[in-house]
Parts: structure tokens; C-alpha cells; sequence
């Protein structure tokens, strides 16, 4: 069991890193259009459309990647000192009562939106239209794999409950821990104020 769901969790890992790809997509055409706009005056009307299903496409591919990392926002102020039982208690309420429900609607939705907007081969308003339709499949593309990665989470809940730990998730990039990183250099707090002191001296001598 615990091998199936770290598959899917490398499946939402997978889609959500490759999609995190237009972020460089993204950068170099708002880079790219600065500078035709003010350089050469020369503006594209299509490219605020580009910037829109880019940066959608990111937001929506990268549900599924945040969920496997347990990554959402949640408002943990008591959460946080539950013990692991309650806590999937509670997790497993609310992905059966609002989550599950919700997505599932969103995929419909998606999916028939996705399908009107193909067989009428939709574009978008500006000048310079650009085909909308293959932007739209990634509505139901992304409720899908969000769908799939709460079904593992309401496993991880169940397998909690029964034994009251967290089932273990694949380790990804974390937050830069400071005191880690001191201990990895070998660095002391003593040693940077004695290097701020002689900052802060060199600067008064020059």
C-alpha cells in the first residue's frame, strides 16, 4: 500500500516539475515583450493572453505536486498540537465532506468545458487571437491528478487512524533551515558577530 501511494505521490511530482517549466516560459516571454514593447514599440496584443494560460496552467498543475507534499495552507494554530489520530479525524471529514465533492465538480466541469470549447475550435478576444481550446484541457487534466492525489490522502488518513502515525511521504525541497546549515558549516553565532565587529571596523577605518 505504502508503494502505491508514494507512486502517485511521484506522479503529481512529476506533472507538477514539468509544468513548473512555464515559469521559464513565462519569464522569457514577459522579458521578451518589455522590451520589443519599449525598446522597438512594438507590442503584440496576443502576448497578455500567452502570459494569462501560462501562469493558469502553472497555478492548476501545481495543485496536485502541493498536495503530495502536504503543502496547502492550512490553518494549523490548534491543528499543530493534535495529536496524528485527530488530526486525520479531522482531515479525513473535510476531504470527504468538501474536497472530494468539489474537485470532482471541478473535473465535470472542466472536462465539458473543455469539449465545448474544442468542437468550437474557441480562440481568444485580442487582435491576434490565439487558440484557447487546449488551454481549457488543462482544467480537467489537473482536477484529475488532484482527484487522485485525495483519494491517496484519505488512505493516508485511514492508514493513520489504525495506527497512529502518519504514513511517510517522499522527501522533496524544504525551507532553508538556518541553525542546520550553521551546523553544516561549522559556523557559531560567535564567529559571524565577530565578523559583523570587523565589518563594521574596516568601514570606519576606510
Amino acid at each position: 500500500m505504502q508503494n502505491l501511494l508514494l507512486a502517485v505521490d511521484r506522479l503529481s511530482t512529476f506533472i507538477g516539475q514539468a509544468f513548473a517549466w512555464t515559469v521559464v516560459l513565462l519569464t522569457g516571454l514577459i522579458s521578451w515583450e518589455v522590451f520589443s514593447r519599449y525598446v522597438f514599440n512594438a507590442p503584440h496584443a496576443w502576448v497578455l493572453d500567452a502570459q494569462i494560460m501560462l501562469y493558469g496552467t502553472l497555478f492548476m498543475t501545481a495543485g496536485a505536486y502541493t498536495l503530495s507534499k502536504n503543502g496547502h495552507v492550512r490553518g494549523d494554530v490548534l491543528y499543530g498540537f493534535f495529536r496524528p489520530r485527530t488530526q486525520a479525524s479531522i482531515d479525513l471529514v473535510l476531504y470527504i465532506l468538501f474536497f472530494m465533492p468539489g474537485i470532482v465538480a471541478l473535473t465535470w466541469a472542466g472536462w465539458t468545458f473543455a469539449n465545448e470549447s474544442l468542437a468550437i475550435r474557441e480562440q481568444t478576444f485580442s487582435a491576434d487571437a490565439l487558440p484557447l481550446y487546449p488551454f481549457k484541457f488543462i482544467i480537467p487534466l489537473s482536477g484529475g491528478i488532484l482527484l487522485l492525489q485525495g483519494v491517496v490522502e484519505i488512505i493516508r488518513c485511514v492508514l493513520c487512524l489504525k495506527t497512529g502515525e502518519w504514513p511517510k511521504r517522499e522527501h522533496d525541497v524544504e525551507e532553508v533551515d538556518v541553525e542546520k546549515l550553521k551546523e553544516m558549516v561549522h559556523v557559531k553565532d560567535e564567529d559571524i558577530e565577530a565578523l559583523d565587529k570587523y565589518v563594521v571596523k574596516q568601514g570606519h577605518a576606510s
